[in-house]
């Protein structure tokens, strides 16, 4: 691979990397607002004892749950991105010497 190539090639993953580390900051926050909404519901199922108030603590609970799926997959995509910069600087400084 060529110098130039790996140079775009480390531009492009680097851009991925800071807007999935951006992504993340904000799945982040949301995953706060959806457990403090789940954790809401649960109080409220357990006080009013009714099935709609239990039917809304399950959704809220899922709800947070795909939040915390959504997480992983992106820190997962995040650690992809790191070896992949990690790789494309390794052939840079080899292939400079």
């Amino acid at each position: 691979m060529s110098p130039s190539r790996a140079e775009r090639r480390l531009l492009d993953v680097n851009r991925r990397l800071q807007r999935a580390r951006e992504e993340l900051q904000v799945l982040d926050e949301q995953i706060v607002a959806f457990a403090d909404e789940a954790d809401e519901t649960r109080v409220r199922a357990l006080v009013s004892d009714s099935p709609l108030a239990g039917k809304e603590h399950r959704e809220a609970e899922r709800h947070a749950d795909a939040m915390r799926r959504s997480r992983a997959a992106l820190a997962a995509k995040i650690v992809e991105l790191e070896r992949a910069q990690d790789d494309l600087l390794d052939r840079l400084v080899t292939e400079s010497r």
